[in-house]
């Protein structure tokens, strides 16, 4: 069966998810921004493995606790190819300009790329969605009626397209043509802000109408 927690972290609230399968405790933490020491401290109480720790993409709020969450789990760092050097560079993961120390590794495990299925335990599948446009590597997530959206697609509105590697209509399209198409009562966790599903996003959010 399948597990899902959200856990919001950091100063930029970012809904760092943890996914677990019950059957066999193997877990996978998406996005883990801040936080290191409570994102754990919910893996332990629910005494699960991390495999995997995957991004969604490459800016410091999604990815400043994997150093410490990778040497604490053994987990692998998961990311599309076209963030990986976000990962080690302050300048392009924008924590040079965070005030909150720079971010300059570990590296990426295992690059991800549109169709991948992310495996682990008994219980979870996670296709992988490449869906450029807040960065040119942002991906989602899906699997059963869950769709991890990362900062492409949020409840009430789309990601930033002003940063390097972004692009409006890149986005657009993502959102479009790669998430909307999910059934209706599809539940959306985005990157950052509140849960919906793909119904209620169709209603209120002017980007997918």
């Amino acid at each position: 069966m399948l597990f899902v927690q959200r856990i919001e972290v950091g100063t930029m609230g970012v809904n760092c998810m943890l996914i677990g399968c019950t059957e066999t405790k193997d877990a996978l933490i998406i996005d883990p921004g801040e936080d290191a020491p409570w994102i754990l401290e919910e893996v332990d109480k629910g005494r699960w493995n991390v495999r995997y720790i995957v991004n969604t993409h490459g800016h410091y709020d999604h990815i400043g606790a994997n150093a410490e969450l990778k040497e604490k789990t053994g987990a692998q760092i998961l990311i599309h190819a076209e963030d990986a050097p976000m990962l080690t560079d302050p300048n392009k993961n924008f924590s040079v300009f965070s005030g909150r120390g720079l971010i300059n590794g570990p590296a990426a495990d295992r690059f991800l790329k549109d169709g991948d299925i992310i495996e682990v335990g008994n219980s979870i599948k996670l296709k992988v969605i490449h869906t450029p446009g807040h960065t040119a590597g942002s991906i989602a997530l899906y699997q059963d009626g869950h769709l991890f959206s990362g900062d492409t697609l949020f409840s009430y509105s789309i990601g930033r397209t002003d940063f390097p590697g972004g692009s409006y209509e890149a986005i657009m399209d993502s959102v479009k043509n790669k998430l909307l198409i999910y059934p209706d009562d599809t539940m959306v966790y985005p990157g950052h802000n509140s849960l919906a599903t793909i119904g209620e996003i169709k209603v209120q959010n002017p980007y997918a109408q």
